[in-house]
């Protein structure tokens, strides 16, 4: 089966990071780009940033451009999210997802196939 576990959430205070895991297995990793959601209260699920398949291309959401990043390690089939000057607005549940066959929609959580079940941020002021 299909497996996709986040884990490297907490508490942090403003101004500080946190990297966000996610181990994937039962899927051909390097098969998939990978992207990373969040949900805060309040909110719709929203989309934070993705890695292409072979991690040439990044994408992130305006509001987390410049302050995270993402990465892929296929030796561990594990991709990461670097969260680094964290906001209170920042605080959400953040999902993993995997995206096969639908190149260039990185951005729409409908178009993913696989889901973790989530790792809260909270960040305090």
């Amino acid at each position: 089966q299909v497996q996709l576990v986040e884990s490297g959430g907490g508490l942090v205070q403003a101004g500080g990071l946190l990297r966000l895991s996610c181990a994937a297995s039962g899927l051909t990793f390097s098969a998939y780009a990978m992207g990373w959601f969040c949900r805060a209260p309040g909110r719709e699920r929203e989309f934070v940033a993705a890695i292409s398949w072979n991690g040439g291309r990044t994408y992130f959401a305006d509001s987390v451009k410049g302050r995270f990043t993402i990465s892929r390690d296929y030796a561990n089939y594990t991709v990461y999210l670097k969260m680094n000057s964290l906001k209170p607005d920042d605080t959400a549940v953040y999902y993993c997802a995997a995206l096969k066959d639908h190149p260039g929609n990185y951005y729409y959580h409908n178009e993913y196939d696989y889901w973790g079940q989530g790792t809260q941020v909270t960040v305090s002021s």
